[in-house]
Order: C-alpha cells, then structure tokens, then sequence
C-alpha cells in the first residue's frame, strides 16, 4: 500500500560523493522573455536579453555534457517563453512520467507539450488530476519523493504522485514565496543527502526535514537569494549559480566539486541550472 507521510527513517549517508552519468531534458530559450509575473522574480518592466540568455543556457548544456551526461532536446513552442524550465514540465521515476497541470494559465500549455514529447518518445504519461508543477515541487531522494505545497503545487496532487511513482511522498509546506517551488530551497545532492534553507518552510516541514537528512548542508540566505539551491548534482559534482560563492565553498567542504554557471538573464524569470534541466529516470 502506498501512503504519504511526513516521517522517514534515517538513510545512511555515502562515505564519499561519486558522480554517476544522468539522462536530462531541456528546452532551448528561443522564446524567452518576461511579459507577465507570476513569481517575485518576474518584473515585465526589467529588459531581458535573450541572445545572452541562450549563450547562458547553451554553456549550461555544454557544461552537463562536459561532465557525462546525456541531454536530449525539446523544441520550444512559440507563446511559452517559461518553457525553458523544463523540470516543470514532468516527474519521471522508472520510466513512468507524471505529467504536469500548471497553476496559472499562461504556463498549461507546456504540460501538453511536454506529454507529447514523452509520448512520442515510448513512455507511459499518467496524467494528473491536481496541479503538480513537475520537478519543481516533486524532488526524488533515494527511494522517496519530496513534495513541496504552499504556492504552486496542490497538496491532493502528493497522492497522485506516490500513487503513480510507486514512491513514498513526504509533504512540506513552503512559506516563502521568493520560494515558490521546492527545488528553490532544496537540492538535492545524492540519494541521503539534501542542501537547503530552513527558513523557506513551514516549522513541522524544517522538523522533517532535520530528522531525514541531519547532516544535510545548511545554505546561508544569501546564497539561496541568488537561487544557489536550485543546483544540479550527479552525486560528486554540483552545479549551481556562480553567485553562491557560500554554497560552493561549503559543498566543497564536504568533499562536493562545485561547478559555478552564469544563468543571470534566466533568473529573470525565476529559474536556475536545476530548472532548466528534467532528469528522466528510466
């Protein structure tokens, strides 16, 4: 029986980070711009440069590919310029994919467009009932799935979720809204281990928190301000926003290797590395 709770065991950390080969989705900013708000970070009247947005986000690909990894590509569909955050696109666990259902309307046709991609490509997509806003707010951790609520995600979508992914779902409320989605407070750095900003949560969601991952990195506020726990990590090497210097010096403490990117014009529209990217778990 599948259930959804808020207390894990205690996992046993890795004795030392190892990096493993990971299967990405991204999306190419060809349209990107910031016309509407729907986060604090949005301002329509900031001029965004796009050319540079997709130098940025094309070091960004190089650089996962550089490290290992594989990046497959989604076209972007003109009138969607925030479908450049592909991890709000699905959750995918063994090869099942949870589809999206987006909060605001001016992001739901990126949940169809993202199924047809799946779709097209061989997997089974579940669709939601409730919104879920994809690796956004569902983070997998080892054998769990974080599931951050409190702005974007609807709680009723947490069952849905352990129900399609066969995982455990662990809710914690955001409280926060210059952290909308988990994935701006949490990330997640092998299969025990999580960095992330207590104060982004809720009080029984940082108890939670602090009893599954006691070891996990604490960020400083200045570096989570810079969107510095919206990094990718593939078990050693972290990459992350070159403004959280903080971040990166403590990863490296703990035997992490940072991997600093430049994604400025994007956090424009309140993404970093890790909303740019969609890990496809087959």
């Amino acid at each position: 029986m599948i259930t959804v709770t808020s207390v894990l065991p205690r996992p046993v950390a890795a004795a030392e980070p190892v990096a493993r080969p990971r299967h990405y989705l991204m999306c190419r900013p060809e349209h990107f711009e910031v016309r509407y708000a729907i986060n604090p970070w949005m301002r329509p009247g900031v001029p965004v440069d796009r050319e540079r947005a997709i130098a940025q986000w094309e070091e960004l690909r190089r650089t996962y590919l550089d490290l290992g990894h594989r990046v497959e590509l989604i076209d972007p569909v003109p009138g969607l310029p925030d479908m450049v955050y592909a991890a709000n696109g699905a959750t995918v666990v063994d090869g099942t994919v949870l589809g999206a259902r987006f909060r605001h309307p001016e992001r739901a046709a990126e949940a169809v467009a993202y199924r047809a991609w799946f779709e097209a490509a061989g997997y089974r997509v579940v669709e939601p009932e409730f919104v879920n806003e994809g690796e956004g707010d569902l983070l997998v951790v080892g054998d769990v799935v974080l599931a951050g609520h409190g702005f974007r995600t609807d709680p009723r979508a947490h069952a849905e979720a352990a129900a399609a992914l066969g995982r455990e779902v662990v809710a914690l409320r955001l409280v926060d809204p210059r952290f909308y989605h988990l994935d701006t407070a949490v990330a997640v750095l092998d299969h025990a281990t999580i960095a992330w900003l207590p104060e982004a949560f809720a009080p029984q969601a940082q108890e939670v928190l602090r009893a599954r991952f006691p070891d996990a990195v604490v960020a400083d506020p200045a570096d989570a301000a810079v969107l510095g726990l919206n990094a990718v990590c593939d078990g050693r090497n972290v990459v992350l926003p070159a403004q959280a210097t903080g971040l990166a010096a403590a990863l490296r403490e703990r035997g992490y290797t940072p991997v600093p990117v430049d994604l400025s014009e994007l956090l424009k529209g309140g993404g970093g590395p890790k909303c740019c990217m969609l890990e496809v778990r087959s």
